[in-house]
Order: C-alpha cells, then sequence, then structure tokens
C-alpha cells in the first residue's frame, strides 16, 4: 500500500483492526462502564458480579487484575462475543465537552474503524442505560 492509498475501513463491532494488530491497549487499564443489560449478560455465561465487576461512585465498571481487565487472557478476550457494548463500540465515545461521539485518541487504530449512523445511536442508548442505573 502507497502512502495515498486509503486504509480500508471495518465496522466497529468486527474488532478486525484489533486481531489484526494483536492490540489490546484499550483493555489495559480499563475504566469500562457497564450497563444492567451489560452486568446481566456476563452472569449468564456463570460469572460472578464481583468477580468481574467494580463499584465506581454510581456506576458498574469492568474489574482490572493486574492492570488488565479480568476477561484478557494472554492477548485476547474471553467473552469476546459476549462483551460488553462498550467495548464493542469502542474506540467510539462520547466526548462530554465537545457534545458528541468522537474516535478515542487511545486507539492507535482508530482510523481503520468505520463508525455508522447505527453506531451512534447504539453508543447514546448505552449512555442512556448507563445513566438509568
Amino acid at each position: 500500500m502507497s502512502v495515498g492509498d486509503a486504509v480500508e475501513k471495518h465496522s466497529l463491532r468486527s474488532g478486525v483492526p484489533c486481531m489484526n494488530h494483536k492490540c489490546v491497549k484499550c483493555c489495559l487499564e480499563t475504566r469500562m462502564p457497564l450497563s444492567r443489560f451489560d452486568i446481566d449478560r456476563i452472569l449468564e455465561l456463570g460469572h460472578r458480579r464481583e468477580d468481574f465487576a467494580v463499584k465506581a461512585g454510581k456506576e458498574w465498571r469492568l474489574r482490572n487484575r493486574f492492570g488488565r481487565c479480568v476477561f484478557l487472557s494472554e492477548d485476547e478476550c474471553t467473552i469476546y462475543s459476549h462483551r460488553p457494548v462498550g467495548c464493542r463500540l469502542y474506540p467510539l465515545v462520547y466526548d462530554g465537552d465537545a457534545g458528541r461521539a468522537v474516535m478515542h485518541r487511545l486507539c492507535p487504530y482508530r482510523h481503520e474503524f468505520e463508525v455508522r449512523k447505527d453506531d451512534v445511536t447504539i453508543l447514546i442508548k448505552q449512555l442512556e442505560r448507563l445513566e438509568s442505573i
């Protein structure tokens, strides 16, 4: 691919850039908020809430163990097909200061993702779920 070539874009939920680059940067020191929907889905897998979630103020977040998400094995998510909505949408995040959805600067491969209108809609719905906990 030459300098002028466009980068192939992938849907957010595909995780293709993450897998292609073996990137787990967003799983390190995660502060990913969890909705009731996320928690219930993970509980149905047989996990105990205290093993994967931690209360931070009024919200629940994914727990870290040794600086890594509890579901991160060597280099992959052990609950990938059941991961929280925020993980599915990442690197799309809501920037409260800007008042809009943006691609998170932490993600080194954010330019390889395509954001669709329904992704933003799902993100807004997730924020509403988080506020209702």
